[in-house]
């Protein structure tokens, strides 16, 4: 649905060149939800900009339905802009006019007949749900019903493609959950192609399939939300990630650990379970099979796209042979072990 190849964008300005992005490549396939996250001057807003050319490519290309937009005149660009709607983090409504009126604006704009002006807004109303708010201004209404009308807004033309630049950062924490829930209502009625922008890993997690990670205008990492969230490869995909999901050793504990095993030592390990093996009684029957104790120090369980994801840390009390063997069971049940150290006997560990 969407190719971005070997994207680049330079602005100039008085104090020299500036590179927003350099050599950004990836596809968004058809019906996907695709996450683009950074921080504030990673180059997530030109790169959204850059893809229905509200700011043209220095350098590369952009494909949109089989259609490469990069070598489009003016007048095709503006035909081709109806396949992607936009939605905006100040909602960027007009004042002056109604919510049936700004919903029907970009209807107007391509001459639209007035009888399926009416119907279509009415649909979208009604999608959004907010078809009792067809008669106010945006002034009388609260941010979340703003950014719905945003949406209804970007949907009128009947795009194949969203593109949400920050959506959410202007909501608060309830109302982008609701918002979000309703883009991916939207995604699953229509098959609409979603590409969101976001700073917040929380957003990507919660409905995106797919994220890329973007750091100093370079695509650092790229893959489904699930992998990347529970084994990021990049510095900044680390933090962003511990940012919802702190992974951190508590400071009572690092103190204590050491690196090699003194002859009253206790192991230190993680253990990290996705997918199926998280609803398995594993560890229990390791401790049971290899007669071992596992103090447990830390742990949490979330779920990410539905698919549970959890880690526990633990202190094995048993002897060499029981701890290796029931870190071979485990890991042989599809679960990851961490070693992390060892800690004395007589300083046991507390989290």
């Amino acid at each position: 649905m969407i190719t971005v190849e070997n994207l680049e964008k330079v602005f100039s300005g008085p104090q020299g060149d500036s590179t927003a992005l350099k050599d950004v490549s990836f596809t968004v396939e058809k019906g996907e939800i695709f996450g683009v996250i950074g921080r504030s001057g990673a180059g997530k807003s030109t790169l959204v900009r850059c893809i229905n050319l509200l700011e043209r490519p220095s350098a590369g290309r952009v494909i949109v339905d089989g259609k490469e937009i990069t070598g489009l005149s003016e007048s095709q660009l503006r035909c081709a802009r109806r396949s992607m709607g936009m939605i905006f983090q100040h909602f960027n409504l007009l004042s002056s006019r109604t919510v049936f009126g700004n919903v029907a604006f970009p209807l107007e704009l391509v001459g639209t007949p007035k009888s399926e002006i009416r119907t279509r807004v009415a649909s979208l109303l009604e999608l959004v749900g907010l078809t009792e708010k067809a008669g106010h201004y945006p002034a009388q209404l609260s941010g979340g019903q703003k950014q719905r009308i945003g949406i209804a807004r970007a949907l009128a033309c009947q795009p194949a493609v969203l593109l949400c630049d920050e959506a959410t950062s202007a909501l608060d924490p309830e109302t982008t959950k609701s918002i979000l829930a309703l883009l991916k209502d939207i995604n699953t009625k229509l098959g609409l192609t979603i590409v969101l922008i976001t700073h917040e890993m929380s957003v990507v997690k919660e409905i995106c399939d797919r994220v890329a990670v973007l750091d100093h205008g370079r695509m650092v990492e790229m893959g489904r939300v699930f992998d990347v969230f529970t084994a990021p490869q990049a510095e900044v995909t680390r933090s962003f990630v511990r940012n919802i999901a702190d992974r951190s050793l508590p400071k009572s504990l690092i103190d204590r650990l050491q690196e090699t095993q003194s002859a009253s030592g206790n192991l230190i390990f993680r253990i990290i379970f996705t997918g199926p093996a998280a609803n398995s009684p594993i560890i229990a029957e390791a401790v049971r099979r290899y007669d071992l104790l596992l103090n447990i120090l830390q742990g949490n369980v979330d779920y990410i796209q539905g698919a549970p994801y959890g880690n526990l840390v633990v202190e094995a009390v048993g002897s060499h042979q029981a701890e290796q063997a029931a870190i071979d069971f485990i890991r042989n049940n599809n679960l990851r072990v961490e070693i992390l150290g060892h800690v004395a006997c007589h300083d046991r560990a507390v989290a």
